[in-house]
């Protein structure tokens, strides 16, 4: 199965929507396209200067809602960053994902993938006879700039 582009994504989002009964259109498809164009986790307060910087102003509280919908939907998860700040992050239909760093001290999310990580968790899933759904890798530490 190839992997989901981000157009996918939006178009899988807005359809899940309108099946779970939202109505389409307005800040929940800004929030949704805006959310579209993203490789790693953004939070309200990023998302919300990206959607002013586009010409669409949307309402804090509309942009809370909607990420609300869309993580009770399963088309986000929800990540805790630092400081009682939280980002969200694309599900990808495909099952496709990455891991985080993130610095304790500012705050800097750094993604990355590895293949060696991800049969670790498979092999330890079969010693232990479970079927892993879903997991998160999270390193938390201080970036090179705040280890200076």
């Amino acid at each position: 199965m190839p992997a989901a582009t981000k157009t996918d994504w939006g178009s899988f989002a807005l359809e899940k929507l309108q099946a779970a009964g939202f109505r389409r259109g307005g800040a929940r498809t800004a929030v949704v396209e805006a959310l579209a164009d993203q490789d790693c986790a953004i939070s309200a307060f990023e998302l919300e200067d990206l959607l002013r910087e586009r010409g669409g102003g949307v309402a804090r509280a509309s942009i809370y809602r909607a990420l609300e919908q869309l993580a009770d939907l399963g088309l986000l998860k929800r990540l805790e960053v630092c400081r009682g700040t939280t980002s969200y992050e694309r599900v990808e239909p495909g099952g496709e994902h990455h891991h985080h760093a993130i610095c304790a001290d500012c705050g800097k999310l750094i993604p990355f993938e590895d293949n060696s990580l991800e049969r670790a968790i498979d092999k330890i899933a079969g010693r232990m006879s479970f079927d892993v759904a879903e997991h998160d890798v999270v390193l938390r530490g201080r970036c090179e700039h705040c280890t200076r």
